[in-house]
């Protein structure tokens, strides 16, 4: 677990305060490091030539890994060098879990002129609250701040600080996690990460590309994993690359010797969560879903709407709550839960409905790359239910909201996944389908049969599916109809391409997952002169190609593939009634497939019956693309942009 250290510019607004138990966890404590800690002075600055407003002079952590509970040790510098940088330094904060953690501070001054500032003198000056600052996105965590104003900064200063985070958590059962890396801005003094456990203890590590060569070492009865470099710069990820690759200048250690001890530790947790008494109402849910069909397919999208819409989502990450989940039957009784509870919940209506379902943990955001990773329970935020119809695999999340459609259930973008069973499991990976209907499709329907100068009637159709879709049902649920009709308006109204929105109306086709949204307005056109033919054309827009990709410079993983939005599919398709029955037009534009960078893209561009018609459909056909290729596509995206899709009049 990485020591975070907040430095906020200004403190949070007023926080909504809790009673706080007496519990020594509750406050902050104040002492000297412990004898194991290897307290290191403060380095003479990096040079000052192209440095950032705040210099790192030391970033030095140290863990100590035990059974009984682990200690991370964190201990930073830093000297503020322009007076930008003190707009950033207004306080200090620490966060901690007090049903876990304690937080113990050693150093907070500030050196000035060889003088040193203690801020810790007066403890008064420490503000400490249970500050739910996530409350809006329905997050209860009952972490508790330590802050404190950093009164008299100047630039020219440096500022010391240090405290250490001890951590026992009984549901892990003695196992222990640390992750550490290069998190700061230009060249630090000296960077140091030391990482010990008792020896013969197991404990598996990896660092990853960019933090160089730790020393493995025995002394006083422990293993000791160290690196201690000077005047270093932090490695920059690859841009563009997948997020495996982008994981440089970290180290991860951790006592877990495999992803089955991962699933074997949550599952007693779950099996008992949503296991439910005969007389659970929870039954009768099951038992009335049961009465109306037979197919498991369908019984278990509807356990799943029933605790979309039945039950709300909040977290609580308070006391056990961050990796214990709810009992079913509380959180049906309460009508929230976070997405262990929501689970457990689900579990309990699939098993009474006789459909095959486990918990799978996931990462939300980060799963790309974790079979790569040393396994641990801290690879996961997130837990979804995986159930098996006939051998084929549906997941459910319980947290999404406005499912109406049996394809919610298709895989998610999570990359891997790792069942929850007594027996444990390994890490499995999540393999998204291509995508058979576009997520967006928009048509755009232009009248300018009245003639070049005239204002031309507009009509704008965009189609939604699939999670899009359910995210406009989501947004128009909880937003006036009014609200919505303006944002449109605006969105699409504008007087740079000449289109006024006048109504909006939208419709929505749950059978068939699809969200419209219509637009009514008026287009005035821009026919300019072409001066060498001596005629008036419409232009339309570039060539349909996907986004260029951008020059690395070098670095770790420099050659790394690029990530592709997969799967993705678009349709777009303008359709322009001309004067004159289209009598003397001509168009140009693409016209065919092309295959470039994962993607494929088919064109048209005609005139049928007076109408002008550029159509294209855009699908990413892989996930990514290496570099090499990605170089080479680059130009051939350039020759698709520059082919312009217009409209010409006659002479």
């Amino acid at each position: 677990m990485s020591s975070r250290l907040v430095l906020a510019s200004v403190l949070a607004s007023i926080p909504i305060a809790f009673a706080l138990p007496a519990a020594a966890a509750d406050q902050p404590l104040y002492a000297p490091p412990a004898p194991w800690v290897d307290v290191a002075p403060i380095p003479p600055p990096p040079p000052e030539e192209g440095a950032p407003a705040i210099q790192i002079l030391i970033d030095d952590h140290q863990s100590r890994l035990d059974p009984a509970g682990d200690a991370y040790y964190a201990h930073r510098a830093f000297k503020v060098l322009k007076p930008e940088g003190l707009a950033g330094v207004k306080s200090i904060s620490v966060i901690w879990s007090p049903d876990t953690e304690t937080i113990t501070w050693h150093t907070l001054a500030i050196i000035r002129g060889g003088q040193t500032i203690d801020l810790l003198a007066d403890r008064k000056d420490m503000l400490v609250l249970r500050r739910e600052t996530n409350l809006e996105q329905a997050s209860l965590d009952g972490r508790i701040t330590a802050s404190r104003q950093i009164d008299g900064l100047q630039t020219g200063d440096i500022l010391d600080i240090a405290y250490t985070r001890l951590r026992a958590d009984p549901v892990l059962k003695g196992h222990s996690f640390d992750a550490e890396g290069m998190a700061f801005a230009g060249v630090a003094g000296r960077y140091r990460t030391i990482i010990s456990w008792p020896k013969g203890d197991p404990v598996t590590w990896k660092a990853m590309v960019g933090f160089g060569d730790p020393v493995l070492a025995d002394k006083d009865g422990r293993t000791t994993l160290s690196l201690d470099k000077t005047l270093i710069q932090p490695p920059k990820p690859p841009i563009g690359a997948p997020l495996r690759f982008r994981r440089v200048g970290q180290i991860e250690a951790t006592s877990f010797q495999s992803w089955n001890e991962v699933s074997k530790l949550m599952a007693p947790l779950y099996a008992k969560a949503s296991t439910i008494p005969k007389t659970s109402p929870i039954k009768a849910e099951a038992d009335a879903i049961a009465a109306k069909t037979a197919d498991p397919r369908a019984r278990a999208f509807a356990a799943l709407q029933l605790v979309e819409d039945k039950t709300r989502y909040f977290f609580i990450g308070m006391g056990e709550g961050s990796y214990v989940p709810a009992d079913a039957d509380d959180t049906w009784a309460r009508r929230f839960g976070d997405c262990k509870a929501k689970t457990a919940l689900l579990l309990a209506l699939l098993k009474n409905l006789g459909v095959e379902a486990e918990p799978v943990l996931v990462n939300l955001g980060s799963g790309d790359g974790l079979d790569e990773m040393p396994p641990s329970l801290s690879a996961f935020n997130h837990v979804i239910v995986r159930v098996k119809i006939k051998g084929e695999s549906y997941w459910l999340d319980g947290t999404r909201t406005g499912d109406t459609n049996p394809q919610a259930m298709h895989a998610p973008a999570h990359k891997w996944g790792l069942p929850v069973r007594a027996e444990g499991a390994p890490l499995e990976k999540i393999v998204e389908p291509q995508i058979d209907v576009p997520t967006v499709q928009t048509l755009t329907r232009i009248d300018a049969t009245k003639g070049l100068d005239a204002k031309a009637a507009t009509d704008i159709r965009i189609t939604y599916s699939g999670i899009y879709a359910t995210s406009i049902r989501a947004t128009l649920a909880r937003t006036p109809r009014a609200d919505m009709e303006r944002t449109f308006r605006q969105r699409y109204s504008s007087p740079g391409s000449g289109i006024e929105i006048e109504q909006v109306n939208w419709s929505d086709d749950p059978a068939k997952d699809l969200f419209t949204i219509d637009l009514q307005g008026a287009y005035d056109m821009d026919w300019r002169k072409n001066q060498d033919l001596g005629v008036r054309e419409f232009k339309v827009g570039p060539g349909a190609a996907p986004p260029a990709f951008p020059r690395r410079d070098p670095g770790p993983n420099d050659t790394a593939p690029f990530a592709l939005p997969y799967p993705a599919y678009t349709r777009s398709r303008i359709e322009i009634a001309l004067p004159d029955g289209g009598k003397g037009y001509t168009v140009r534009g693409a016209s065919g497939t092309e295959h470039v960078a994962g993607y494929e893209i088919v064109s048209n561009a005609a005139i049928e019956g007076g109408v002008a018609t550029f159509s294209s459909d855009q699908r990413t056909l892989i996930p990514e693309i290496s570099a090499a290729d990605a170089e080479a596509a680059n130009l051939q995206i350039r020759q698709l942009r520059d082919v312009d899709s217009l409209v010409r009049a006659p002479a």
